[in-house]
């Protein structure tokens, strides 16, 4: 299974192009899926520690690109911008004000 096809859907208003990199047992991770849930936010999510070998390397070098701690959960935005950690007022800054 490539990177690719174990990204998770979560329908929403299309507000960009949002990827949430995270771990399955990581408290701030679900803390930010539930705020993109309450904002309504259409993402896509990775759970990285449910991955294997090369598929796990390559989301753990796309990471780093972004977050060079290569730490969760890690939210890339259009393939522009990111946001580290649970920060709920950029979260919301940037998703909810109508980036369309």
């Amino acid at each position: 299974m490539t990177l690719e096809q174990h990204r998770k859907h979560v329908p929403g208003t299309k507000k960009g192009d949002v990827l949430l990199y995270a771990l399955s047992t990581c408290g701030w991770c679900r803390k930010t899926k539930e705020l993109l849930d309450d904002v309504g936010v259409e993402y896509y999510y990775i759970y990285v520690d449910q991955l294997d070998g090369d598929t796990k390397k390559e989301a753990v070098e796309k990471i780093r690109v972004w977050n060079p701690n290569v730490s969760f959960p890690t939210m890339v935005i259009n393939n522009d911008k990111s946001i580290i950690g649970y920060q709920e007022q950029s979260i919301r800054q940037e998703l909810a004000g109508g980036n369309d």
